[in-house]
C-alpha cells in the first residue's frame, strides 16, 4: 500500500509539472492564434481552450458514470465548475495592475456568465425532481446540449454585434491583435493540437493518480470527485488561465474559465447517457447539489463583480474575488464534515 501510494504521489507529480509546461505554452498560442484567426480572446476561449483545458473533466466523469460511481461522477464535473471560478479569485490576486474583472471587461464574459448559471439550473431541476427517464436518460439531458448549442450562438452574436461596449478606463485592456508572428498558421495550430494533447493526457495521468491517492487513503466518493479530483482534472484550467493573464491576454484567461464551465454541462449530459442504470440525476446524493448551487451563487456574484466593475478593491482584489474565495472555503469545509 505504501508503495502503491508513493508511486501514485510521483506520477501526480510529473504529470502536474508536465502540465505546467504545456499550459504555459498553450494559454501563449491561444493568444496568438486569437488573433491570426479572427475568432478573438473570448470566443477563441470559449469554443477551443475551454474545450480542451476540460477533456480531462469529461474523461474522468464519464469513466466513473461508466463504472456505476453516480456520486464521483456528479461530485468531480460539479466540483471542477466551482473551483474553476476560485481560480479567478486567485487570477485575480496575481493581476496587480487592477481588479482583474475591471480591466477584462466584456461583453462576452457576461454573457458566458449569464448562460451559465442558466445551463447549471437544470440538472440541479432534474436532481430535485422526482425521477424520470426515458431510454435510461433524463429528458433534461437533450435540453442541455440544446442550451448549450444556443448559448454559442448567443455568445457569437455578441461578440460580431455587441449592442453596447464596456466603458473604457486606463485600467481596461482591450482585446486588440498582437505583432505579427513568425511561422505559419498551420505550424501554429499543429503546435496548439500537439500542446493540447499533451495537456488532456497529463490531466487524465493526474486525475488517475489523484484516484490512486484517495484509495490508498480511504477517502469517500463524494470528497474524491468534489476536491480530489476536480482540483486535479482543473489544473490545466489554472495553468493556462494564469499563464495568459502574464501574457496580458486577459480576456482569454477569463473566458477560459466560463468556457470550461459551460462546455462542462455538457460533461454532466454525457454522464447521464453513460450511466447505464437509468438517470445518473436519480441516484446521486443529495449534497451533490449544494457544488452546483454554490458555483450559481459564484457565477452570480463575479456576474455583479463584473457589471459594477470595481477599479480597486482591499489589496487590489475586487469584492466578488474575495467572496468566491470565501464562499468556496466555506462550500469546501461543508462538504468535508458531512461526508
Amino acid at each position: 500500500m505504501v508503495l502503491s501510494l508513493n508511486l501514485s504521489i510521483v506520477v501526480f507529480g510529473i504529470a502536474s509539472l508536465a502540465i505546467v509546461t504545456a499550459g504555459s505554452r498553450l494559454a501563449r498560442l491561444s493568444d496568438e492564434l486569437a488573433d491570426r484567426s479572427g475568432l478573438g480572446e473570448a470566443l477563441f476561449g470559449v469554443l477551443l481552450l475551454g474545450c480542451v483545458t476540460s477533456l480531462p473533466d469529461f474523461a474522468a466523469t464519464l469513466s466513473a458514470a461508466i463504472a456505476k460511481r453516480p456520486d464521483l461522477a456528479m461530485s468531480n464535473v460539479m466540483g471542477s465548475m466551482a473551483v474553476n471560478l476560485g481560480f479567478l479569485g486567485i487570477a485575480d490576486m496575481l493581476y496587480r495592475q487592477a481588479n482583474l474583472e475591471h480591466a477584462a471587461a466584456s461583453p462576452v464574459n457576461l454573457m458566458l456568465a449569464a448562460l451559465l448559471i442558466v445551463l447549471l439550473t437544470l440538472p440541479l431541476l432534474a436532481i430535485a425532481t422526482p425521477p424520470l427517464a426515458i431510454l435510461g436518460v433524463h429528458p433534461v439531458t437533450p435540453v442541455l446540449v440544446a442550451a448549450y448549442l444556443f448559448g454559442l450562438y448567443l455568445v457569437h452574436h455578441t461578440r460580431a454585434k455587441p449592442m453596447w461596449f464596456p466603458r473604457k478606463t486606463r485600467q481596461t485592456v482591450l482585446d486588440t491583435p498582437d505583432q505579427p508572428q513568425r511561422g505559419s498558421l498551420s505550424e501554429a495550430w499543429l503546435g496548439f493540437a500537439a500542446l493540447a494533447v499533451v495537456t488532456c493526457i497529463a490531466g487524465w495521468v493526474l486525475m488517475e493518480a489523484a484516484k490512486g491517492i484517495a484509495d490508498q487513503t480511504g477517502l469517500s466518493d463524494t470528497v474524491v470527485g468534489g476536491i480530489l479530483t476536480a482540483l486535479a482534472t482543473s489544473t490545466p484550467e489554472l495553468v493556462t488561465t494564469i499563464a495568459a493573464i502574464r501574457y496580458g491576454a486577459l480576456t482569454l484567461g477569463v473566458s477560459n474559465i466560463f468556457g470550461t464551465n459551460c462546455f462542462n454541462v455538457l460533461v454532466v449530459a454525457a454522464a447521464d447517457v453513460g450511466y447505464l442504470h437509468g438517470s445518473i440525476y436519480q441516484d446521486v446524493a443529495p449534497v451533490q447539489m449544494i457544488w452546483g448551487l454554490v458555483t450559481i451563487l459564484m457565477s452570480a456574484i463575479l456576474l455583479l463583480g463584473m457589471l459594477r466593475r470595481q477599479t480597486y478593491g482591499i489589496g487590489r482584489i475586487g469584492f466578488e474575488s474575495a467572496l468566491i474565495m470565501v464562499i468556496y472555503a466555506v462550500a469546501l469545509g461543508f462538504i468535508v464534515a458531512n461526508s
